[in-house]
């Protein structure tokens, strides 16, 4: 239905970026949401799910990103969610590393994964995937509004917000100024 969409980005939020196109504000969930700022204008490469009783638009940085998600959606116990959180990572060569060599544990960090459905993932992904690298969020609470984003990212993305928590003093000391790179530095942590 839909392949990309060409527009300026009209809102991030924790979990979703808002795409104005031509006067209509698109929702569309997304790994990383911080990876884009207000006002500017941006690709996205787009995914129309229907459900029984959803309908979402999730949306990736490259052509690639959709492919590897709507490769995940093909194994059984993967849905979106799943999906986009595995696709958050900041490292997507560990994911197709993890599959090519059949690293359960990588696979069991990400939420919602179990050891089942990493094994499943590794037996119908197999020689499948041909990712290259794509960025990654983190989080905090009581802090710089910047981390706050980064850690109701993370929770988005399916994390238990007790971990992500456990992580807001680490993400503070880290160095980091932006929501981006807490993000990724958060993303790293938990995985």
């Amino acid at each position: 239905m839909y392949e990309y969409m060409n527009g300026i980005i009209a809102a991030t939020e924790p979990g979703y970026v808002v795409l104005d196109v031509n006067g209509i504000g698109y929702r569309l969930l997304m790994g990383n949401p911080y990876a884009y700022t207000p006002g500017q204008k941006a690709k996205i490469w787009v995914q129309h799910i229907i459900r029984d009783n959803d309908q979402a638009l999730y949306g990736f940085e490259s052509e690639e990103a959709k492919r590897t998600f709507n490769q995940l959606l093909t194994v059984t116990g993967i849905g979106p969610k799943s999906a986009l959180a595995i696709l958050a990572n900041t490292d997507t060569n560990g994911l197709g590393q993890a599959v090519s060599s059949g690293d359960v544990s990588y696979l069991t960090k990400f939420p919602g994964i179990g050891k089942k459905t990493a094994q499943q993932i590794i037996l119908d992904l197999k020689g499948k995937l041909a990712l290259t690298a794509q960025p990654a969020p983190a989080k905090a609470p009581d802090v710089a509004p910047e981390l706050a984003d980064a850690l109701a990212a993370l929770v988005a993305l399916g994390y238990q917000e007790k971990a992500v928590n456990k992580l807001a003093d680490k993400l503070a000391a880290s160095g980091e100024t932006t929501t981006d790179g807490y993000l990724r530095r958060g993303l790293q942590l938990l995985s």
